[in-house]
Order: structure tokens, then C-alpha cells, then sequence
């Protein structure tokens, strides 16, 4: 749900100059989404939304340049606490199961932070594999995501 409502933002913000969090929790409701003000300002905040100059005194939202997300640790340690339910390692290999439908969002965020140990991650449905390199490094891997589970 929070991943086609924030892919449905940045179609909002690309086709309509949207000024305000309210004037695009508006749009959101105006789509059959129900969306609160905090809930909006945090998916803004994940995407890392911009304001842009849309005339003589007027900004509106944009995605940012190559729509990287800004804080992508944040993210990660809100999807680590609201996703993962298990983590477990043998060799080189870190196993993170989660909830169902949520471990393409958290691989994917853990890609973004481009840790040097971690050289990829493949995801399903609800289970990430995240591969390490070097494997003595797996312990310096799971205490970050201790760290990021505790938030």
C-alpha cells in the first residue's frame, strides 16, 4: 500500500503542480486513498520531494534529481522496524525474512546506502538475501541491523 501510494505521488507531483502536503492529500483522497496530513509529510519526506519555482512567487513539488532517496537510513529503520520479523547468516550470506510484500522495499533501500561489504541483495516477496563480501565482514553487517532494528 505505502509503496503504490508513494509511486502514486510522484505521478501526481510529474502531471499536476501540487503547491501544499494538503492540496496532495487532496489528490490522494480524490483517488479513493485515505491519507492523513503526517502521513503524507512522512512519504514526502521518504522520497525525498523538492520545491521547485512554478512562476512569479509559486514552488511545487518535484521529484529529486535521480529520485535517490535523501535519507535513505531513516527509511531503512522505519521499514526495520514496521518489516523485518527474522534475521539470520551462515558464511557470507545474511537471510532477513519479513512481512509479506515488503522485501523488495528494504532491499531496495539497503542498496541505496551503498555499504562497501555488502556487494548485492536479491529479494522475494519476504525474504531478502543480502550478500557480503568479505565474509568476515558479516558481523559488522548484523550489528548495523541490530542497530537499525532497535530504530
Amino acid at each position: 500500500m505505502k509503496t503504490q501510494r508513494q509511486q502514486l505521488i510522484l505521478k501526481l507531483i510529474a502531471s499536476t503542480p501540487i503547491a501544499t502536503q494538503d492540496q496532495l492529500a487532496r489528490e490522494l483522497r480524490r483517488r479513493g486513498l485515505r491519507v492523513t496530513q503526517a502521513t503524507v509529510s512522512r512519504d514526502i519526506k521518504e522520497l525525498g520531494l523538492i520545491k521547485v519555482p512554478a512562476g512569479e512567487n509559486l514552488y511545487r513539488y518535484a521529484a529529486p534529481p535521480g529520485q535517490r532517496l535523501i535519507n535513505p537510513y531513516g527509511r531503512l529503520q522505519r521499514l526495520f522496524a514496521d518489516s523485518v520479523t527474522k534475521i539470520d547468516d551462515s558464511e557470507n550470506l545474511i537471510l532477513i525474512r519479513t512481512l509479506p510484500g515488503t522485501a523488495h522495499a528494504v532491499a531496495s533501500c539497503l542498496d541505496s546506502l551503498d555499504w562497501p561489504e555488502v556487494i548485492g541483495t536479491v529479494a522475494g516477496d519476504d525474504t531478502i538475501l543480502v550478500i557480503v563480501k568479505p565474509k568476515e565482514a558479516v558481523a559488522t553487517v548484523l550489528q548495523r541491523f541490530r542497530e537499525l532494528g532497535e530504530g
